[in-house]
């Protein structure tokens, strides 16, 4: 009965992938609410965008079996990667003004 138990391994299924998600986009929305530097935030807000698109590819992938999850996965890389870019300038911009990325300090729009 021991010997039986070792050897079979359970297929992964949808449970699995919004477990695995769920934890992600909470580890990330942590992160993004209590860290002070605008990186850690970067940090957190890519957290949450991959367990969407984690969500994406799972749900298309065991509802319907079509790439519509895959095309959408995609789309959150490209977003992802964008937004990196943009926050990136924009904390170099901060900086530059501030001498510090710590988002408390930053409590003024003018330059």
């Amino acid at each position: 009965m021991i010997g039986e138990a070792v050897g079979r391994l359970d297929p992964i299924g949808l449970g699995h992938f919004l477990v695995l998600s769920a934890l992600l986009f909470t580890l990330g929305l942590i992160t993004t609410a209590t860290r002070r530097s605008a990186i850690a935030i970067l940090m957190g807000i890519e957290l949450m965008l991959n367990a969407a698109a984690i969500n994406f590819v799972a749900f298309a992938h065991f509802s319907q079996g079509s790439i519509n999850g895959q095309v959408f996965a995609v789309f959150v890389v490209v977003l992802a990667a964008a937004e990196a870019a943009v926050a990136l300038s924009i904390a170099l911009a901060v900086f530059k003004v501030f001498r510090s990325i710590d988002s408390t300090v930053t409590t003024t729009l003018k330059g």
